[in-house]
């Protein structure tokens, strides 16, 4: 650990990065809202305290020394870090958390989870977000082990509230070849449990739940929609699959939708669930906000995930 005091001040280093950036002493002094005679004194300081010279006249221009450019390319990274440091503090003097742990199912409709995380990360740069991405019941043990503040879900547990947030519509897809997209007719529980299924893995640890197995004779259960859906286009068995999931894949024909003689869609609410609604920091109750707020607008959007009426 090195006690000793720097020579040089982040002011110094300001100032040769605005000299260099904007061009010119005169357009950095403007930008920095210094006098030219100030920006000038304080780049000689800068000269003074440092063994090998930086500037170098280059016509009417002022540029950087070959050591120059190395010591101005770490002297960004050193004042990146120190407006960090002061965004930091900001962010504490308001009380906003460090940290905030989300809990999403993976059913979540993407395009306003990534809105909202962008939305948020502009908003509060210095605060850590650790995304869980769970299935199912994981989604719930997040929040009954303390260990999400915040819990996009489809079954609010027990003990805790939840707002509705979003719908999303899974559909019985399987690839246009498959047999059970040839069928002429409606197809039955009994024709799909003839065909291998494909389940995503619950990713609770107590209490797995096998939702929309049918009991088909071949199963095969994968981590990740991703993953389901990859083995889909290969024509290797059917799924229920969220539709948002998969639009480019049917817009393409990868993928086909099944024609059931009952339950080819199914809908789901997923509801946006706070670990504790009273003591919820600052920061965890702008992510929860930016996430309804992106659901909403995704809905107005784009309502072909709304359940059909008749």
């Amino acid at each position: 650990m090195n006690d000793q005091v720097p020579k040089t001040t982040l002011e110094q280093w300001a100032t040769l990065q605005a000299v260099i950036d904007r061009g010119g002493f005169e357009a950095a002094a403007d930008a920095l809202r210094r006098s030219q005679s100030s920006v000038s004194y304080s780049l000689k300081r800068l000269q003074e305290q440092l063994p090998v010279s930086i500037l170098s006249p280059q016509g009417r221009r002022t540029g950087l020394t070959e050591q120059g450019q190395v010591l101005l390319q770490r002297a960004r990274f050193m004042l990146d870090e120190a407006h960090r440091l002061e965004q930091l503090a900001e962010t504490l003097a308001q009380g906003w958390e460090a940290e905030v742990r989300v809990a999403i199912d993976i059913v979540m409709p993407p395009e306003p989870l990534l809105c909202a995380l962008a939305t948020f990360s502009a908003a509060a740069p210095q605060t850590r977000v650790q995304l869980m991405e769970t299935v199912l019941s994981g989604t719930n043990e997040a929040l009954l082990s303390q260990r999400a503040d915040l819990a996009v879900t489809g079954l609010v547990p027990p003990g805790f509230l939840g707002d509705p947030l979003t719908q999303v519509t899974f559909l019985a897809v399987a690839h246009p070849d498959h047999p059970l997209s040839r069928s002429s007719r409606p197809l039955t529980l009994e024709d799909l449990r003839a065909h291998r299924q494909l389940v995503i893995r619950d990713t609770g640890r107590f209490r797995q739940v096998d939702s929309g197995w049918l009991d088909a004779e071949e199963r095969w259960t994968v981590s990740h929609l991703l993953t389901a859906i990859a083995i889909l286009k290969r024509g290797i068995g059917f799924a229920w699959i969220p539709r948002t999931h998969i639009r480019e894949e049917l817009k393409r024909g990868e993928l086909a939708t099944l024609t059931l003689a009952q339950g080819g869609e199914r809908h789901e609410t997923l509801y946006l669930v706070y670990a504790d609604p009273i003591g919820a920091g600052p920061a965890t109750r702008a992510l929860g906000d930016l996430l309804t707020e992106q659901a909403q607008a995704h809905r107005a959007a784009d309502p072909t995930d709304a359940p059909k009426t008749s």
